[in-house]
């Protein structure tokens, strides 16, 4: 017995904490690409081919998938998914990654994964603004929300605009970042980022709230992943086709770290990451998957000071760290949110399940009462009612 409740237990566990797994994993994955794309980006490559090189990847990967394992489950194609489909296509592999990239060449990869850290404090607000989020200012759980949203946005500022002394690590000391010295990552750079990587965070979240409903009328994960690649590729080759007109040798890929930048972020960052996120929301919701951030933040702080030999300020770690305070409000006064809808909900099913049960078994003993007329039969079928045995085979 105690070893089947363990059992029960332990499969209940690994099921509640599959989406954390998968987020956890996905923060990972990014975190990743914002090193290796950085060294790409760094040896000339450009954003816009980038973009272009790195979905189409991701189409020929999950094509053969989407058509086998969704050939049951898929819906069909109206002209109000579709539009939906090239709207997604647009604001995610097209508005977002080309801003985010180039505010990533602006200033380093650990300050742009750091401001994408405003990503669920975006997505709050316009999941107000939707009213798919309810506020009550009388309500703690709501003010703990409002109160991060706050604090998150103020910490993007503070490490925008304060840089602070450098903080020697043992492992940059003797290093230079070759980037840094021949940009200048100053405070006109910082701006200039800062501002293309907010409005990249805005078309992403925009992004994440319509693939959540996107989702309801087209739920086949892996085949909505294939045509945002694939639609993602067709539009994004046009935007690089306008912006490097002239220059073919942008679209030259070498056996170097534009390779493994492109293939990797192709498979890992847009093939595999639109359908897990996908997965989830349709489970938690857009706010649960943009909670991880800065887990990914950490990760490229590291790897990138010790790969990129990235100098780390004060003033931004300062930053960082009123960030995740402002995040981990919005995701406490969420999570409580969650489990009081779930009480809720239990408690309003409860008692319609339970009225029923009590009537029928009231009338059934009223039943009996009425069509046996001996005290003797009557006082046995109350017997019988109070113990909830036979009732209907002496009735």
């Amino acid at each position: 017995m105690n070893k089947h409740v363990s059992s029960e237990a332990v499969s209940e566990f690994f099921r509640k904490g599959k989406p954390f797994l998968a987020v956890i994993f996905l923060q990972f994955g990014l975190a990743g690409m914002d090193v290796i794309s950085k060294v790409a980006l760094n040896q000339g490559m450009s954003n816009y081919v980038f973009v272009v090189y790195r979905h189409a990847v991701a189409t020929i990967v999950m094509t053969p998938f989407a058509i086998v394992l969704d050939k049951k489950i898929r819906p069909k194609m109206t002209r109000s998914i579709f539009v939906k489909l090239m709207v997604l296509a647009l604001l995610e592999p097209v508005i977002d990654q080309n801003l985010y990239f180039m505010g990533m060449k602006a200033t380093t990869a650990t300050f742009a994964v750091s401001m994408c850290n405003v990503l669920p404090a975006i997505t709050f607000v316009m999941a107000c603004i939707l009213r798919l989020e309810v506020v009550n200012l009388k309500s703690i759980r709501s003010q703990a929300k409002v109160i991060g949203t706050i604090t998150t946005v103020a910490g993007a500022m503070l490490m925008t605009l304060v840089k602070g002394p450098i903080l020697e690590l043992f492992w940059t000391k003797g290093r230079t970042n070759s980037n840094v010295i021949n940009n200048g990552v100053d405070l006109h750079h910082s701006l200039k980022g800062a501002i293309m990587i907010t409005v990249g965070c805005f078309s992403w979240s925009c992004f994440m709230v319509l693939q959540a409903i996107t989702l309801k009328s087209y739920p086949a994960e892996l085949s909505l992943t294939a045509w945002i690649c694939l639609l993602g590729t067709a539009e994004g080759a046009i935007v690089a086709l306008v912006m490097e007109r002239g220059n073919l040798a942008v679209w030259a890929i070498k056996w170097d770290t534009t390779l493994l930048a492109t293939l990797y972020s192709g498979i890992i960052c847009s093939g595999l990451a639109y359908y897990i996120q996908g997965i989830i929301m349709k489970e938690r919701g857009p706010v649960f998957v943009t909670a991880f951030s800065p887990l990914s933040m950490i990760i490229v702080a590291i790897m990138g000071s010790i790969i990129l030999a990235e100098k780390t300020y004060l003033g931004r770690v300062i930053g960082a760290v009123v960030i995740v305070v402002g995040l981990y409000l919005v995701v406490w006064g969420k999570s409580k949110d969650n489990k009081l809808s779930s009480l809720s909900i239990g408690e309003a099913i409860a008692p319609e399940k339970q009225i029923p049960v009590k009537e029928s078994e009231e009338n059934s003993c009223n039943k009996v009462v009425t069509i046996k007329a001996s005290d003797e039969v009557t006082s046995t079928n109350y017997r019988v009612c109070d113990k909830h045995s036979q009732t209907a085979d002496l009735c």
